[in-house]
């Protein structure tokens, strides 16, 4: 069962913490669905937009290439370094569920974002923006979930605002 049980201030203050959990990263670890429907994971450096989007320019061979070409869809994940949580068990961490699509190279768009990768990671994008089995993708986020803590688990709406998550402990 989902619903509100915080007032609003206090679940703005939570969006800021969670738009700070992302802010605070350079990589995102991300998960896609193999051909045969094994879920798989790892990690990639990414930029976003004002829109909220996230893209990422990986090559083919990584797993998550071919992965994103198949099926669309993937999840990303943001956690709060291991070392800097008292409880593991409560470990700050937000994740989006993703619909992804393929800038197409050469485009405007994928210049401009390109130019907004080598700005944020530097010489290693101009030689990388060189290499043609790398692809560069849109990550729209559709819903989400942020986790403070025991009882501080939070729907992600669309517009950045958060639902209180109360499970119904009577069933």
């Amino acid at each position: 069962m989902v619903k509100n049980t915080m007032d609003q201030n206090q679940l703005d203050s939570y969006a800021k913490e969670c738009q700070k959990l992302v802010d605070s990263h350079k990589t995102l670890s991300l998960s896609t669905l193999s051909e045969s429907g094994h879920p798989e994971i790892s990690y990639t450096p990414f930029i976003r937009s004002e829109e909220g989007e996230f893209y990422i320019f990986i090559s083919e061979l990584a797993h998550h290439t071919a992965n994103l070409l198949l099926n669309p869809k993937c999840s990303i994940l943001f956690a709060v370094p291991e070392s800097e949580t008292r409880n593991l068990f409560a470990r700050e961490r937000a994740f989006f569920n993703c619909t992804t699509e393929e800038v197409e190279r050469g485009c405007d768009a994928f210049n401009v974002r390109l130019d907004q990768f080598q700005e944020a990671f530097g010489n290693t994008v101009e030689l990388l923006r060189s290499m043609s089995d790398f692809h560069l993708f849109k990550l729209t986020p559709f819903n989400g979930q942020y986790t403070v803590g025991f009882g501080k688990a939070f729907t992600i709406n669309n517009d950045g605002s958060l639902t209180h998550i109360v499970i119904d402990k009577k069933k």
